[in-house]
């Protein structure tokens, strides 16, 4: 089971992504931040005709492209229920079910918090979280509380270390930035100065692991809900 990954900018800090199961050359995109440049990128990939769009949740910016790619392409549409409140929904599904693409699975984990029907794909060490975890983030609690996101976040801190945290944001130098406001210490400076360098060349900090995100995302080192909450309100607040 191996996975080709194109990842992409889209919006202002939105990420793109298209993935390919090698064995077969069946296609997919990840949410459809934005119709036209998942277009764009699957013809400069190659990769051949667009068979699956995987939702993580129903914001617009995670699925403003459905009905176009689906008219366009006639993939099929594949997320939580929530998403049928504003775009195609062709197959719900939930925590525990699997979704295929070729010859690879993507196990199904539910993820309330950032909305209560978010859900994230993994198959194998590659993960796609949506608007669950970040590099040295999390997502804002739009619809859930704090005790449901940091649940969510402890099912996810039970993957292996080497698990490729495909985010679907580029956030991580604001995040870098509140990180270093908790801690400043040589491992969190140096980690947080790479961050910047990069971002400086244009490059993505995306994917993170979760061997990274274990040792210093300050919202999995929070130790409870009740810090959780309290760094996850922090953080809405931060002007750093």
């Amino acid at each position: 089971m191996t996975l080709d990954i194109r990842l992409f900018p889209c919006r202002a800090d939105n990420y793109g992504f298209l993935i390919r199961d090698r064995a077969t050359g069946a296609v997919a995109t990840v949410d459809t931040p934005d119709a036209e440049a998942i277009l764009k990128d699957l013809q400069a990939s190659g990769w051949g005709p667009l068979g699956l769009i995987l939702n993580t949740h129903w914001h617009p910016d995670h699925t403003e492209g459905n009905a176009r790619l689906q008219a366009e392409t006639g993939c099929e549409i594949v997320g939580p229920e929530e998403v049928r409140r504003v775009a195609p929904l062709d197959r719900a599904v939930g925590d525990g079910d699997q979704v295929t693409l070729g010859e690879t699975t993507f196990a199904v984990t539910a993820t309330p918090g950032h909305t209560l029907g978010h859900i994230v794909y993994r198959a194998g060490v590659e993960a796609f979280v949506g608007d669950t975890i970040f590099a040295l983030g999390c997502g804002r609690l739009f619809e859930g509380a704090p005790d449901q996101m940091w649940a969510s976040l402890q099912r996810l801190m039970a993957w292996p270390d080497e698990t490729r945290l495909w985010c679907a944001h580029e956030y991580t130098a604001s995040n870098a930035r509140f990180a270093l406001s908790l801690d400043d210490g040589p491992e969190m400076t140096a980690h947080a100065q790479a961050i910047f360098a990069a971002r400086e060349r244009g490059e993505p900090t995306v994917p993170t692991t979760m061997g990274v995100e274990r040792r210093l995302n300050p919202f999995l080192t929070a130790g409870d809900a009740s810090v959780f909450g309290q760094r996850r309100a922090a953080k809405d607040g931060f002007a750093g």
